[in-house]
């Protein structure tokens, strides 16, 4: 919240391409989508790249993708080992899962 990601941000995120977050949010949810595996896997197409330049420049997008790398290793790491917050409940909904309707 305290960055502006409100829950009608967050359940966008689902389907953000058609979503009206703007476009240089939408190529950068792309990105992680190719980077973490679940869109596609391999070297970026030049789509891709196109759309990422049209609001970034080469440093900021190699940076994005650094972050992007570093959180879904850290994601990976974390669902390999179980750990959870020392507040988990299983018996509890997940916290986005109210904003997501």
């Amino acid at each position: 919240m305290r960055t502006g990601l409100t829950d009608q941000v967050i359940a966008q995120l689902t389907d953000y391409e058609a979503s009206d977050l703007p476009e240089s949010w939408k190529a950068a949810l792309a990105l992680c989508d190719r980077l973490s595996g679940y869109d596609h896997k391999g070297v970026i197409p030049p789509e891709l790249y196109d759309r990422l330049a049209d609001h970034f420049n080469e440093q900021q997008i190699l940076r994005l993708g650094a972050l992007l790398a570093s959180a879904s290793g850290w994601h990976r790491m974390i669902e390999a080992f179980g750990i959870r917050p020392d507040h988990y409940r299983s018996e509890e909904s997940a916290p986005w899962a109210a904003a997501a309707g």
